[in-house]
């Protein structure tokens, strides 16, 4: 008895020499367009065509939010190493120098996305996917209550406000080579 295949008892054909001439000349036929896969391509385009460019001045809730988050956390940051003069912060020895390059550059993102600068809202997103990481790694060392739901509401706040802001970045206008 032949092995059986698995795929719906259908039987393994015996190797053996190939006697038809045309099994080996004829190649596949090309892969043909699924009528999902074209349903998904016409959702697509109409989301896009959806789309509104963003008006001078318009600037989205979300935007609105990241620009405040930036700005807490790089002058809080700038702040509290400045006014302190210490070493430590948050417990851990980390270089003044490092704080105030970050302080630095999360000010610099605020800024750009209040001016809604691609680059700016890209470059906070960045940011924004690096603590959702981290925060994600946290929860295998949560010990208690609090340790637990600290990273499941920075991960869920930001994670919205991850996916807002590629909403908002749809709808800016990407700059062109040699603009501004």
């Amino acid at each position: 008895m032949a092995p059986r295949s698995r795929k719906r008892g259908q039987r393994s054909k015996p190797a053996g020499p190939v006697s038809s001439p045309s099994a080996t000349a004829a190649p596949p036929p090309p892969p043909t367009v699924t009528p999902a896969r074209r349903s998904s391509e016409e959702r697509n385009q109409a989301i896009r065509a959806e789309l509104v460019p963003l008006a001078p001045g318009e600037r989205p809730w979300s935007i609105k939010i990241a620009v405040l988050i930036a700005l807490i956390v790089g002058v809080g940051d700038l702040v509290d190493v400045l006014v302190s003069g210490r070493d430590s912060f948050g417990g851990t020895h980390t270089a003044v120098g490092g704080v105030i390059v970050f302080s630095v550059l999360m000010v610099i993102c605020a800024l750009g996305m209040w001016r809604m600068r691609y680059w700016a809202v890209l470059g906070f997103q960045a940011v924004l996917a690096i603590v959702i990481l981290i925060f994600a790694l946290l929860l295998i060392r949560a010990s208690n209550l609090l340790g637990f739901l600290v990273p499941i509401v920075i991960i869920s706040g930001g994670g919205v406000l991850f996916f807002k802001l590629v909403r908002v970045l749809s709808r800016m206008q990407m700059p062109s080579p040699g603009s501004r």
